[in-house]
């Protein structure tokens, strides 16, 4: 069963099944898919870049980042296209984060696990009894 919930977009009830906003700012949604879709997808337009194609089609770089990430818009066939990593804001085609932030994050955890571990061997206490 559906539950109720506001829109996401405009704000108005409507009973939440798949998707977080009502059907006509999903329709909306959908015909400006088909308009940036439509200008990328011309020979001339591929190697357009993120603001590029807002300007040309008069949608949001927000969303045309969401379409990227949510995989709608291949960005392999699009090398333009970029999305910003969420920690230091570089242009990405992929994931959340670049590369470098990825790397750094994996031996900050790598790094922090030793520690912990390090640290629970210190406090382990062995109680002898005498015979």
């Amino acid at each position: 069963m559906a539950d109720l919930a506001n829109c996401a977009h405009c704000g108005r009830l409507f009973a939440k099944a798949y998707r977080p906003v009502c059907n006509a700012c999903y329709n909306e949604e959908e015909k400006q898919y088909e308009v940036v879709y439509k200008f990328i997808k011309k020979k001339a337009n591929r190697e357009a870049s993120l603001l590029e194609v807002s300007e040309a089609t008069g949608v949001s770089e927000k969303t045309i980042s969401r379409f990227v990430k949510e995989g709608r818009i291949r960005a392999s066939q699009f090398p333009n296209l970029t999305y910003e990593c969420e920690h230091c804001g570089k242009g990405i085609q992929d994931g959340r984060m670049c590369d470098s932030c990825n790397s750094k994050l994996r031996k900050e955890l790598y790094t922090h696990d030793e520690l912990t571990q390090k640290q629970q061997v210190k406090e382990r206490i062995t109680y002898y009894t005498e015979k």
